[in-house]
């Protein structure tokens, strides 16, 4: 079953205590995000710790209930434009706003999930495979039927793999 609009959004709005993605990608051509990357494009930047979006304040409210958003971005280093885009536009106000970002930075060591495709997580329970064309361009989203055994074990191998966002910064 493909998944949009409201069938979509439903997800979010029906998460019992945890929605959790695997992005695997080094860059996501959504359209909804063009003027915000030509904005990055032309240098301009925004405070992340000022900064206030519905997303934003919708994560504030998830935590607000006890209920958890979060996400590993599998990479390898030089980061894509993209990257360098998200990690500014998005993760950095995201990760202060209360969403748990991590990074897995395969650039000097083996991937532990080489070949696992993008998908989200929600409640462990259920899973949708995010599919995409090579570019990064979305095809659809589609409600995995199966067992969710093996997106669990990928979500612990992630996390165990990885770092907070605001660590691997730093670095």
């Amino acid at each position: 079953m493909l998944l949009d609009g409201d069938e979509w959004r439903a997800m979010f709005r029906g998460i019992q205590w945890e929605a959790w993605r695997l992005e695997t990608l080094p860059q996501y051509l959504v359209p909804q995000e063009s003027d915000e990357l030509e904005s990055f494009r032309a240098g301009k930047r925004i405070d992340p710790v000022t900064y206030s979006s519905p997303y934003t304040e919708d994560l504030k409210r998830l935590r607000g209930e006890g209920k958890r958003k979060g996400r590993v971005h599998v990479l390898a280093q030089p980061l894509s434009e993209y990257l360098r885009f998200e990690f500014s536009r998005y993760y950095a106000p995201h990760a202060l706003a209360g969403e748990d970002i991590r990074i897995l930075d395969v650039t000097e060591r083996e991937n532990p999930l080489q070949g696992v495709q993008d998908f989200w997580l929600f409640d462990r329970s259920t899973v949708v495979l995010m599919n995409y064309e090579e570019d990064g361009t979305q095809v659809n989203r589609e409600l995995y039927e199966g067992d969710p055994a093996r997106f669990i074990e990928y979500q612990r191998i992630a996390e165990a793999a990885s770092v907070r966002f605001q660590e691997y910064v730093k670095e």
